[in-house]
């Protein structure tokens, strides 16, 4: 009987993606965030109809936000928690298993005008639920009470993805509802308080290895929780009043405590190494995401909403992944962790993206170049980091 994670990987003899969590949900939420903005640029020209109960742009939000970042997720706390319990990973076929009901729930959304009403939306929510499960049995197992926040985060997230059904269902443009801000709003608080913990941590071990003087300050000092306070409080005021003067002072001030928050990291001395300083420009994408959607708030005629929120979706979310499935595939495929020029290259490509669509203005080429950037990007990780997902590490 494995008494390791080591032995536990080493005990199961089939597919190696199977071996560990990281492996099948980077690789195919890679894979999915390529696919569907394949689909995404015909759609937007009306080259294509998408065969989804949901509308063209609700789909495409509901295809990244609720789609890729739950198999992100799913990913980093199949790995992550086995770390900070002590216990076993999912492995093999129960790992199969949670994957097979991950793509059943992008297939279920993307056919759903052939199903029942209701059906999709019951097929895919069973992924969050079940994982939910099965990390509240880690962490209760392993009296792993501080990571009950996480699992927190994930419950909402997961009523989050259901309101955007419910929304959907009633003939709503789910793409701007409460479920789809409720989302958002979700992962920009589970970046500050998972990076938070990993780009200070990560910063001080790169700095000390290379024999630097600068140190960040320590995660979670006060003036963190302070700001995370801050965080839910002005998120949550967003979500519910997203037109409000106060909600965008509110935001305005709330991205002037992370830039502060970021800043005491001392990324500006990462320069060296790409997959250090990736985390700051990845966490940095909250503040500016926060300032510049509340200048869309309260000066409407200056910047438009739609393009902010994307500093959040696919600046913060999309940036802050991406760099969490480099820098940990490389390090549990034993690999040495620097970024070389193809991952620096999916770096570019992904900011790229942001900002064709941050300043596209309305005009269709802008969309297009953004989507042709973002699949330059996942499919970059896909075809880079592909090979080293699907076979075992070295002496495994």
């Amino acid at each position: 009987m494995a008494t390791s994670s080591a032995e536990q990987m080493r005990a199961w003899q089939g597919p190696a993606l199977f071996s560990f969590g990281f492996r099948p949900f980077f690789l195919f939420g890679a894979v999915w965030a390529c696919f569907a903005m394949l689909l995404w640029i015909p759609a937007l020209s009306g080259a294509v109809t998408l065969p989804t109960r949901f509308d063209p742009v609700s789909w495409h939000a509901h295809a990244f936000l609720f789609g890729y970042l739950s198999a992100v997720l799913a990913g980093f706390l199949l790995t992550a928690v086995p770390n900070w319990t002590g216990r076993l990973p999912l492995v093999g076929w129960p790992l199969a298993a949670m994957f097979g009901i991950w793509f059943a729930g992008r297939v279920a959304v993307l056919f759903s005008e052939f199903l029942p009403s209701g059906v999709a939306a019951a097929i895919d929510l069973a992924f969050p639920v079940i994982l939910g499960a099965v990390i509240l049995r880690e962490i209760v197992a392993g009296k792993n009470w501080r990571n009950l926040m996480v699992l927190g985060l994930l419950a909402v997230f997961t009523l989050a993805n259901l309101l955007f059904h419910i929304e959907a269902a009633q003939g709503e443009i789910a793409a701007q509802g409460v479920g789809l801000r409720l989302g958002v709003g979700t992962g920009v608080m589970m970046i500050a308080v998972i990076g938070g913990r990993i780009v200070p941590s990560f910063t001080r071990n790169w700095l000390a290895r290379e024999g630097k003087d600068a140190r960040p300050t320590p995660p979670m000092q006060m003036f963190d929780k302070g700001v995370l306070l801050a965080s839910v409080a002005g998120l949550l005021l967003w979500v519910l009043r997203p037109e409000s003067e106060a909600t965008g002072l509110a935001l305005l001030a709330l991205g002037a405590l992370h830039l502060v928050r970021v800043v005491r990291w001392k990324g500006h001395h990462t320069g060296g190494e790409a997959l250090v300083w990736v985390l700051h420009i990845a966490y940095a994408f909250i503040p500016l995401g926060a300032i510049v959607i509340g200048l869309a708030i309260v000066l409407p005629d200056l910047v438009l909403t739609q393009s902010a929120q994307h500093l959040w979706m696919a600046g913060a979310i999309g940036a802050m992944t991406l760099a969490v499935m480099t820098r940990a595939t490389l390090g549990h495929t034993g690999q040495s962790l620097h970024a070389g020029v193809g991952t620096l290259v999916i770096y570019l490509a992904l900011f790229g993206s942001v900002a064709a669509r941050v300043f596209a203005g309305g005009e269709p080429v802008f969309y297009h170049i953004s989507g042709l950037m973002w699949i330059v990007a996942f499919g970059g990780f896909a075809v880079a980091y592909g090979p080293l997902l699907l076979r075992r590490k070295a002496g495994a």
